[in-house]
């Protein structure tokens, strides 16, 4: 697979001052941390193949929690339970995954979109699907990256192809509300589909997140995988 030397599903960057200083101190941080080195190879590989292999080919594009991390392996978060679920909707999708532990919504424009472009030419005729849930660390990695994260998305939907499906920020913060704005008007203009975590994500997280408190457990991406996949079975039909 030809793609930027510097990109295997990592954002190039270490973990943050705030990461660093909660796994020293929480035990649970730093053991749901270490799964983002395996997880990242793991999913490299298996998009290597995926990438030449025939069938549709379905792109993940984000961050950590569609790497599945928290979960018991990288196969058992939500992307792998979707596939699961779809049966025989899903059967020739091949999942290219191009997330990466930690990235923002800059790292999808600058890195994962360009990787995406690096991919050898799809073997189907129909139109790869794309799926992109990403902003949480735009919110959290300090004001800076904040501010800029209602600007940073309006140019990740004006990159995205028509019909990408893309989950809003459910957190209730000024800098979510301006970002959704963007994905629902694109959602008006027929541009993308909306998975709303607003409305349709977990109503609790009680009993669906993994040691570090943070990242879902198997139980929190089953929940997110609700969320998805009528939304993506919309998609493959509309397609068909």
């Amino acid at each position: 697979m030809s793609r930027p030397p510097a990109y295997a599903n990592r954002t190039g960057r270490p973990p943050g001052r705030t990461v660093r200083a909660l796994g020293v101190v929480v035990p649970g941080v730093a053991r749901v941390r270490r799964q983002a080195e395996p997880y990242a190879d793991a999913w490299h590989a298996r998009s290597r193949e995926a990438a030449l292999a025939p069938g549709r080919r379905w792109v993940v594009l984000g961050d950590s929690m569609s790497q599945a991390i928290g979960a018991e392996g990288p196969d058992r978060g939500w992307v792998d339970q979707l596939l699961g679920r779809l049966g025989p909707a899903g059967a020739d999708l091949q999942v290219v995954n191009l997330s990466a532990t930690g990235a923002r919504v800059p790292d999808v424009v600058d890195q994962q979109l360009p990787a995406w472009a690096a991919l050898p030419a799809a073997l189907s005729p129909l139109p790869d699907l794309v799926t992109v849930m990403v902003g949480s660390n735009d919110l959290f990695s300090g004001a800076r990256h904040r501010t800029r994260l209602p600007d940073a998305m309006a140019e990740l939907v004006s990159r995205l192809p028509r019909g990408s499906v893309v989950t809003t920020l459910p957190q209730p913060r000024a800098a979510a509300r301006l970002a959704n704005r963007h994905l629902d008007e694109a959602a008006r203009r027929g541009h993308l589909r909306v998975v709303d975590l607003r409305t349709d994500g977990p109503a609790s997280w009680r009993g669906k997140l993994a040691a570090d408190f943070f990242h879902p457990n198997e139980a929190g991406y089953a929940a997110l995988t609700d969320a998805f996949e009528p939304v993506v079975r919309q998609v493959l039909r509309a397609d068909l």
